[in-house]
């Protein structure tokens, strides 16, 4: 039976891994890849260190830095799926599309999946103007004119971090008001001259050449279709977390996302913790998914030192 095993291949995952092998835990490291969601950005400008990088580099970095320390100590298996997590004696059966695993402690780093714009040109688009991430991708649009697609907090919460570089930033939300978001926070975006809020409208297709050059929109009232000159589309639809594997040993929020104690990474099952954008953290980002999979890590390692306890 090994110390841990670490589910996921984003930054949380990877830096997991990392103090794994440094602690001396004898680890199993299961992913489908290494990256993460950011392995798809044209270029992160937010991870601490390094002023701007491409997420296929940034995921090679990260890969490269994991086999660096894993020597004997941690089992790096990529291309494989956790499909279930079950409680034996002494620890967990992990069990996977390429075989089972047993451990005392468990770190469930899985992430989650952006829910896609389903609607014409968003697929052709996606890193040529549609990009899911404000923080990420947001200095490249200085100066223009953007769309943030969704209305809830998130949502809000982008337009806020666009409106320090964008000319303009225009927020489509498709019922009669923002009531998924906070109204402080509404209010507060709305305050800048240079945000718009767009009720009953929706998003009907990204138009462009090389890049996006505009977005047609759609009033639900009124049905009256619209295209927006625009250079940039930013979507805040929500995002799905991996997570279903454990539901049946853990607790899950509302919507999916892993239940913990934010001091220690905890879930609601002694010997597993949960780090990165599938716990019900309010922020989810690249340097906040790291940084609480190294506190999850050292309270894995204390708590293993202790007998479990």
């Amino acid at each position: 039976m090994h110390d841990l095993i670490i589910i996921g291949g984003g930054p949380a995952g990877v830096a997991a891994g990392v103090y794994a092998a440094r602690k001396r835990l004898k680890t199993i490291f299961i992913a489908e890849e290494i990256g993460g969601q950011s392995a798809q950005s044209t270029e992160i400008q937010n991870w601490i260190g390094t002023p701007a990088i491409s997420g296929m580099e940034l995921a090679k970095s990260l890969e490269k830095h994991l086999r660096a320390y894993a020597a004997n100590m941690v089992d790096i298996r990529l291309g494989e799926r956790v499909q279930k997590i079950s409680a034996i004696e002494g620890g967990f059966e992990i069990s996977a599309t390429k075989g089972t695993y047993t451990s005392r402690a468990v770190l469930i780093a899985t992430g989650g999946a952006r829910r896609k714009l389903q609607i014409p040109g968003a697929e052709r688009f996606e890193h040529k103007g549609l990009t899911y991430c404000a923080s990420c991708d947001g200095p490249m649009f200085s100066g223009q004119d953007v769309v943030v697609v969704g209305s809830g907090n998130a949502g809000f919460d982008s337009a806020s971090q666009l409106l320090a570089y964008c000319k303009t930033v225009t927020i489509l939300n498709r019922s009669a008001e923002p009531s998924k978001a906070d109204p402080a926070t509404v209010a507060a975006v709305l305050a800048n001259p240079n945000a718009r809020l767009l009720n009953n409208t929706v998003p009907v297709e990204i138009r462009g050449s090389m890049f996006v050059e505009s977005l047609l929109v759609k009033n639900t009232a009124t049905n009256e279709e619209t295209t927006l000159p625009i250079s940039g589309v930013f979507v805040e639809i929500g995002a799905d977390p991996a997570t279903s594997f454990a539901k049946d040993l853990i607790e899950l929020a509302p919507d999916g996302t892993v239940q913990i104690d934010y001091r220690t990474q905890r879930t609601t099952r002694e010997g597993i913790w949960a780090a990165g954008d599938c716990t019900n953290i309010p922020y989810h980002q690249n340097n906040i998914a790291a940084g609480d999979a190294v506190k999850a890590l050292e309270d894995i390692y204390y708590w293993l030192k202790k007998g479990g306890k």
